[in-house]
């Protein structure tokens, strides 16, 4: 059992290494998080429901966690093949279209939860 506690513990360790290694190292997580931070501001400023907080949320990991993979898949295939490749090229690009259609859907659920309240003050 005491095994089982330490490793969790390390795991957690080394996810937070990675997670500040993400924020401090790759461009595209930096303004992700910097959009994170935004939209964080605009739901106190506009007062948003829980409902409206979890999506947002999700939307938020959804966005930053699969951006963290394709940066981990980009650098892998990088080590593996370092030269340009056709097929590592593919599978970069594969990795860049799955953050594309997290960030397309994050982008709807913003305009979801916000477009009312926009409007709102508009009027």
């Amino acid at each position: 059992m005491y095994d089982f506690i330490t490793g969790r513990i390390k795991g957690g360790g080394y996810a937070i290494k990675g997670a500040w290694l993400l924020l401090r190292h790759e461009p595209s997580i930096q303004v992700q998080f910097v959009l994170a931070i935004l939209v964080t501001i605009a739901g106190f400023y506009f007062d948003i429901t829980a409902t409206e907080w979890i999506m947002q949320f999700l939307a938020i990991g959804l966005v930053m966690g699969i951006e963290g993979l394709n940066t981990a898949v980009e650098n892998i295939a990088d080590f593996v093949h370092p030269d340009f490749h056709v097929k590592i090229g593919r599978i970069k690009d594969v990795a860049a279209g799955a953050v594309f259609f997290a960030a397309i859907i994050a982008v709807i659920i913003g305009f979801i939860i916000y477009l009312p309240y926009i409007l709102n003050i508009l009027e």
